[in-house]
């Protein structure tokens, strides 16, 4: 999560009294990075282009520090909005199935699946068993990753100089790692991630190029199928060829948004659904409709 570092005050911190009344001093106070809870707290501008009633459902505000990493519980019908604010995040996000982690998401199928390598609006991301566990249902950035993975301490560690968690270059796979631990789990669940902002090529050789990003302001929108748990990880891109360590933050707004299921279903929230995703989306809904009538 973002930490926010204060050099203590020179006095009145020496006593029990004095640190509780200086920590109190503290609640209300805000940074340019963090959570806001609860999330309806959130600045304006974080919370600006959300549908008209969304406000009194919002579930989570974040404002994701480069370098940094948020964990979230989030229900089945939720809407999961990224936004690229200032140009240079790049956000890698896995997905477990809340209480049930063992499913989770699966790139390879993701990719495979849907016969696209290039995931954008209307594009379904699948679980290791076959079921839709969430949907790109909007997107303005069109620049993200399944192929190439997350960076990892000995590659970040040659390149930067340092790649685990509380260094000045944390990798990727550290980062989800440590989300991971915070449901449960740990380094052997943490499976190839799907990475938003920073996007790839690939041409007909297989070999694969970095195209960056699309610039400040760039949203990727996500419907949850099921109820999940997001990690995600804001830190470089394994192929950004820039020497030094850097990035921007990245917004994190999610609201209930039941509603749009039934849209999406119905082709009426993104272009009608592939065979391929319609058959994801049933196998969910069957396996949803199975463990309610127990």
């Amino acid at each position: 999560m973002t930490q926010v570092t204060e050099t203590p005050a020179a006095a009145g911190t020496a006593t029990t009294a004095g640190a509780r009344a200086h920590a109190r001093e503290q609640h209300g106070r805000t940074a340019n990075t963090m959570r806001y809870v609860p999330a309806a707290s959130a600045p304006a501008p974080l919370l600006a282009g959300l549908p008209d009633g969304a406000a009194a459902s919002v579930s989570w505000a974040e404002s994701l520090a480069f370098g940094r990493y948020a964990v979230m519980t989030l229900a089945r019908g939720t809407r999961v909005r990224l936004t690229d604010t200032s140009g240079d995040a790049c956000v890698h996000a896995l997905l477990y199935r809340a209480g049930a982690p063992y499913e989770r998401l699966n790139i390879a199928d993701t990719v495979k699946v849907p016969w696209q390598a290039y995931p954008a609006a209307g594009h379904p991301l699948l679980s290791d068993a076959g079921r839709l566990m969430a949907t790109i249902v909007a997107d303005t950035s069109s620049r993200h990753d399944p192929l190439t993975g997350a960076t990892t301490l000995a590659g970040n560690t040659a390149r930067y100089g340092a790649g685990s968690v509380h260094s000045a270059s944390p990798a990727a796979r550290e980062l989800l790692t440590l989300g991971a631990l915070k449901t449960g789990l740990g380094p052997s669940d943490v499976a190839p991630s799907l990475s938003f902002f920073k996007g790839i090529t690939v041409d007909p050789a297989g070999s694969i190029t970095f195209t960056g990003s699309a610039g400040p302001g760039a949203a990727v929108d996500l419907l949850l199928q099921m109820d999940a748990v997001l990690v995600l990880a804001n830190t470089a891109h394994p192929l950004d060829p820039r020497p030094d360590f850097t990035g921007t933050a990245a917004d994190i707004l999610s609201w209930h948004a039941p509603q749009d299921l039934a849209a999406l279903e119905a082709g009426t929230l993104t272009s009608p659904l592939a065979p391929e995703h319609l058959q994801a989306l049933h196998n969910t809904e069957h396996d949803l409709t199975a463990r309610n009538a127990r």
